[in-house]
């Protein structure tokens, strides 16, 4: 019986303990079926039965109880009582950091976050000969139970055997009852909302076909009759399996395709952790132009579909952890894309990763750190890393995969967002003029009035070294080569003195221009805020946008034009005595002539 100064009173602790934070059914059952993977486990079901029950003036069929078998290898009794100890479990105990398991919080922990009974069969050679023990929620409250009971040779009951699809010479069986903090009511709802997480969490083992996973539910008063019976599918976030749960036409082949602009579609990288070395692997996908058709393909099924699979898969020992929202910018742009980061347990401490399992928190905050403000007077990643590692920081060895991953889906969204607005852009072109066709006719009168540019003297050459010109141009700029090509081509077609493009750039600037092929380039830089504040928030999708949000962007923008001015100013402001400020004006009256006559050309 637990003492008045006991340091741990155990009935008040393990009540506290059901908070621990998993998200839903689907992640506390996915601890189970960690388990059941992690003893060998080929099939598992997951069983819910139902029962009715009188809900004010009705009855209804309810969630009665939850069952997870498996044909894993079993547990001897005193393994399963550490199993279902708090903090105890043969995988921490052992220090073997190479599977799922590892904290010794799993069964108990993800149990009683749902139900306030756990009753568990486990059997080693046959289960007619198997072993059984509990934990009761009241019994501990009331310190009546103080200890995992000694485990007892039970049949398990009848009622199961009727709804299985057979007993291995070894397994397990986890039943849940007395179920309290389930939010889905039913066997129907639990299967739902689980088979998206599960068969995301669990595709590399369905994929490859290691782990079929039956899910179903059963009415208790006639358990032959099945209500609803699944066998999980992958949910590939990247879109690189095959066969998955993707809507047609994509469930029987790949939605997205590998990215390899720059190196392989999958990176290595060897982190050095505590003496060791550890591989690290980031793989990268995008859509298939096939899978982005027509002006809104994200009102397509498909679309819908990837739109709930946003984020970096973060995986640990083929498992999935969570797909971390954290690298998004939240743009319609991201569903189009995928990141999946593999590592070994041996670095569950590095990347931060919680006893539920569900999170590596020190790797989602690397998606918010602001490397710029560490690299001072001169310091260079390198050396960022260095002083990082001296001072034991876990986020030194995470930030050259954090800056691998924001370049890449920063490269993937640019290409992504080039291949959208070129769609838009053949629209607009047979719908009418463009700013660029204003800017080309303004120029043709100005160049008429004695204004001559110094890109003017290579409109004479011929169309094809135009384009090349052109093309090479934007690609010395950062644009993407299949982009380039294109709006050479766009250019010189089009008889346009312009052309606007988008690139990753190095700089401080908000844009650059360059003249070649008698064309002039203005390239906005993506990193700088301004593109943010005054591109970015007026080139999002409007469908099914709310009036108020659209309010909201034209306000960011129009806020972004006042900075950008009131940067202007104080750039003037800061100019030394001498000839500098009057030049700076100048150039300012000059460029607000030359921009009065082209807004004029628009009108």
């Amino acid at each position: 019986m637990t003492k008045q100064h006991d340091i741990v009173p155990v009935h008040l602790v393990v009540q506290a303990m059901r908070d621990n934070g998993y998200k839903n059914a689907a992640h506390a059952l996915a601890e189970l079926i960690d388990n059941s993977i992690q003893a060998g486990a080929t099939e598992v079901e997951v069983l819910c039965a139902e029962k009715e029950t009188q809900l004010e003036q009705r009855r209804r069929s309810r969630i009665h109880q939850i069952a997870v078998l498996d044909n894993g290898t079993g547990m001897d009794s005193t393994v399963l009582r550490m199993a279902l100890q708090f903090g105890n479990g043969t995988y921490l105990a052992e220090d073997k950091h190479t599977g799922m398991g590892r904290f010794g919080m799993g069964l108990p922990c993800s149990s009683i976050s749902q139900c306030k009974r756990v009753d568990v069969w486990t059997w080693q050679s046959g289960v007619e000969n198997a072993i059984y023990t509990y934990l009761d929620l009241n019994q501990i409250k009331k310190q009546q139970l103080t200890q995992v009971p000694e485990p007892e040779k039970r049949n398990i009951p009848e009622i199961w055997e009727k709804v299985i699809t057979g007993f291995g010479r070894t397994g397990t069986l986890v039943l849940w009852s007395d179920i309290d903090r389930c939010v889905w009511k039913t066997g129907k709802t639990i299967i739902e909302n689980s088979e998206f997480v599960i068969g995301r969490m669990y595709r590399k083992f369905l994929d490859t076909k290691k782990v079929v996973i039956r899910m179903a539910t059963f009415d208790l008063d006639e358990p032959t009759k099945t209500m609803v019976e699944k066998f999980a599918r992958p949910n590939d976030p990247g879109y690189l399996m095959a066969e998955t749960v993707c809507p047609h036409p994509f469930d029987k082949t790949p939605m997205f395709q590998p990215w390899a602009a720059e190196d392989s579609y999958e990176v290595t990288i060897t982190i050095e952790f505590r003496g060791q070395k550890h591989e690290v692997k980031i793989r990268f996908s995008y859509a298939k132009k096939e899978a982005r058709p027509g002006k809104n393909p994200g009102n397509l099924p498909h679309g819908k579909h990837a739109a709930k699979n946003v984020g970096v898969s973060v995986v640990r020992a083929s498992r999935e952890l969570e797909l971390d929202e954290s690298w998004t910018n939240k743009r319609s742009s991201d569903r189009w894309w995928g990141v999946e980061i593999e590592f070994p347990p041996a670095l569950d401490d590095l990347f931060g990763v919680t006893n539920n399992k569900q999170s590596a928190r020190n790797f989602s905050d690397m998606a918010s750190l602001d490397i710029d403000s560490f690299l001072k007077d001169g310091k260079t990643i390198s050396q960022l890393k260095e002083e990082l590692n001296q001072d034991e920081d876990p986020r030194g060895p995470l930030i050259e995969i954090a800056l691998k991953i924001d370049k890449t889906i920063k490269s993937i969204r640019n290409l992504i967002e080039a291949q959208m607005s070129d769609s838009e852009s053949r629209q607009k072109r047979h719908q009418g003029s463009s700013a660029e066709k204003v800017a080309t006719n303004v120029t043709d009168e100005r160049k008429k009035e004695g204004h001559q540019g110094q890109s003017d003297k290579d409109e004479s050459l011929p169309s094809e070294e135009r384009k090349e010109i052109i093309e090479t141009t934007l690609i010395d700029t950062g644009v993407l080569e299949s982009k380039a090509e294109d709006l050479a081509a766009k250019t010189v077609s089009d008889g346009l003195k312009y052309t606007f493009a988008k690139a990753d750039m190095d700089t401080p600037a908000f844009f650059s221009v360059k003249t070649g092929g008698g064309a002039i380039i203005i390239t906005l830089n993506t990193n700088h805020p301004a593109y943010k504040k005054l591109v970015e928030v007026l080139e999002k999708e409007v469908e099914d946008v709310d009036t108020e949000t659209l309010r909201s962007r034209l306000t960011n923008s129009l806020e972004g034009l006042k900075l950008l001015l009131m940067a202007w100013a104080r750039y003037e402001d800061e100019q030394p005595d001498g000839q500098r400020p009057r030049s700076v004006q100048e150039a300012r009256f000059d460029w607000g002539r030359v921009a009065r006559q082209f807004l004029e050309g628009e009108e």
